[in-house]
């Protein structure tokens, strides 16, 4: 159904979630990032509270590890989920239940947690850190792009891909990137094609937004002269 990457830059301190699936909408149902918590990517059979939940948790500065084993012991439906999470130190962890759906499985290193399931086999995955891993000069939301073009490209969901998402945010509360395309015969394509005008059009729009040490912001001290 899905694979995904959650992330934190270890240069610019960012905290992003990748992901594309076969189903519409998949940034309202897998991406969720905090700048106090970190990122998170729930999947498979989707449980929202492992992010809604372990968010919080995790801006407590409790390690992923720790957050998703209390988090999934409580839930019935553990077997059937899937999971990744970083936190804001770059700490990760995922989790993959013994019933989702072949191929599925999981990858983490320092700072990210990539997984997937349903997918034509363990290549996709490997892809997928593959080119993560090799463009860390690279702007966070510009690597998550790479990344789900590259998993789309080395096959991808079984059942083919409907949307995809990339979702970053910095120290605000609000996204610095929230990039979505919720049905598409070629979301990856799409995404490149949004990530583009979002990085022209948006992005110098978000830059100029009040911050919480600056209440009046760029755009306004422009406009008030």
């Amino acid at each position: 159904m899905t694979f995904s990457i959650a992330a934190r830059c270890p240069r610019t301190g960012q905290l992003g979630v990748g992901a594309l699936t076969a189903g519409p909408a998949v940034g309202k149902l897998v991406a969720h990032v905090n700048c106090s918590g970190g990122a998170v990517a729930t999947q498979a059979t989707h449980n929202p509270f492992l992010a809604y939940d372990g968010l919080p948790l995790l801006a407590e500065g409790r390690s992923p590890q720790d957050v998703l084993t209390e988090l999934l012991a409580r839930d019935p439906g553990r077997e059937v989920r899937q999971v990744g999470m970083v936190d804001r130190q770059g700490r990760s962890y995922a989790f993959t239940g013994s019933r989702a759906r072949e191929w599925a499985g999981h990858h983490t290193g320092p700072g990210y947690a990539a997984q997937g399931n349903r997918l034509v086999g363990p290549a996709t995955l490997a892809e997928i850190v593959r080119v993560f891993e090799d463009s860390r000069e690279l702007d966070l939301a510009e690597r998550l792009v790479l990344a789900i073009e590259a998993g789309e490209e080395a096959g991808g969901d079984r059942h083919g891909a409907r949307s995809a998402t990339v979702t970053v945010i910095s120290d605000q509360p609000y996204p610095l990137w929230d990039v979505r395309v919720d049905d598409a015969d070629h979301p990856a394509r799409e995404l490149r094609r949004l990530h583009c005008l979002f990085q022209d059009q948006v992005l110098p729009m978000i830059q100029q937004l009040p911050t919480r040490d600056d209440p009046m912001g760029e755009a306004a001290r422009q406009e008030l002269g």
